[in-house]
């Protein structure tokens, strides 16, 4: 006897009850989602890490995940403290005075300067500034007690992120076929599609983007050095880490340098600081323009790339959604949606659905003022 299937309004009242349901459960429990999306960044990161290990060394699949937390958490203790002690020697070699420094802020504010007939002075709103400052500070003295329970929920969260990514590096193989076993077949092949593609855009984004911050820090540090930039090293590793903010890491690194070049100058050429500055203004947006239209393509590759507006547009949803991990994940985040939307919009339209990755490949990436003037030269 053949099984009674549902009417389609007995469907679509389930379906939009499952989804209410959903909503709520997210509504109600949103502290939650941060720790998990964090715990599934870190086993998605973590497992070719432990599957590599435990091929390469034939070992037990607990112990590889045990052996790839240590290495990591070497590595994530290890920057800070390399940061800080170079930090530490950059400013015995600087030999910086407090006193100087001082002096130097209080000749900025204490004049006038006119921009495009405005006379600013910033004097005026020293004041207003420390006012508020002071306004935020007091509230936060007799506050221990929140404090500290705020630290101890931070703990709780760390473990819990901790437990989770491990058993999600664990069973992931077991989960994936548990959720593949459970779908519709009619459905199989399109998920298997997309959740490859999926896989390509995270794995292309995060295995680029490590490398691109590896040499994005080389390139920095090597600059630093050559001009004098005041905490070369350090300000190279921070250009690094930086670049996992797209289209604001740029803009932080800037703002930084540019300050310290102002007020401390270059550490080895006579010149002005205002001038230095404007040297290290100069170099840093000259590198930007160098790092979207070249490094960024051929190192994250094309599959990740979105026009600039709508990654900015991206960084300020996915901060006000997710806080500050929404910022980083923007790019891939988008870009996985675009898979999605793509097979949404060609089922409800009854189109035709193909992967981006089962169809041509990408164009190659524009070419830019210095291959134009390379090929004027092999004309002439």
């Amino acid at each position: 006897m053949e099984r009674p299937h549902w009417p389609y309004a007995t469907k679509l009242t389930i379906s939009l009850l499952l989804l209410a349901l959903l909503i709520y459960l997210l509504a109600r429990f949103h502290d939650v989602l941060a720790p998990i999306i964090i715990a599934v960044i870190i086993a998605y990161i973590l497992n070719p890490i432990v599957s590599f290990l435990q091929r390469r060394l034939r070992l037990p699949r607990v112990v590889a995940i045990l052996l790839t937390y240590i290495i990591a958490l070497a590595i994530i203790l290890g920057i800070p403290i390399l940061v800080i002690t170079l930090m530490g020697e950059n400013l015995e070699t600087l030999q910086i005075n407090p006193q100087q420094v001082v002096t130097t802020i209080q000749n900025f504010l204490s004049q006038q300067y006119t921009i495009a007939g405005i006379t600013i002075h910033p004097s005026a709103f020293t004041g207003q500034v420390f006012s508020a400052l002071q306004g935020l500070l007091q509230p936060v003295v007799g506050q221990t007690v929140t404090l500290l329970k705020n630290v101890i929920t931070s703990l709780i969260w760390i473990v819990l992120i901790f437990l989770v990514s491990i058993y999600l590096i664990k069973d992931s193989s077991k989960l994936d076929e548990w959720f593949t076993s459970h779908l519709p077949k009619s459905f199989s092949s399109d998920y298997q599609w997309m959740r490859d593609e999926i896989d390509q855009i995270w794995g292309a984004f995060f295995r680029g983007q490590i490398l691109l911050s590896a040499l994005v820090a080389v390139i920095f540090i090597a600059i630093g050095f050559i001009i004098g930039l005041p905490f070369a090293l350090t300000m190279g590793i921070l250009a690094g880490i930086l670049e996992f903010l797209p289209s604001l890491g740029h803009t932080i690194w800037l703002i930084t340098a540019a300050l310290l070049a102002f007020f401390l100058g270059s550490t080895w050429i006579p010149l002005p600081h205002w001038a230095f500055m404007l040297i290290v203004i100069g170099l840093e947006l000259i590198f930007e323009q160098f790092d979207i239209n070249y490094l960024i393509p051929r190192i994250i590759g094309r599959r990740v790339q979105l026009p600039t507006l709508v990654v900015i547009l991206g960084i300020v949803a996915g901060a006000i959604l997710a806080g500050v991990l929404g910022i980083p994940l923007a790019a891939p985040a988008i870009a996985s949606m675009r898979v999605i939307g793509r097979y949404i919009f060609a089922n409800l339209f009854d189109m035709e659905w193909k992967p981006v990755s089962a169809t041509q490949p990408l164009p190659p990436p524009k070419t830019y003022w210095w291959q134009r003037a390379r090929r004027r030269e092999k004309v002439s």
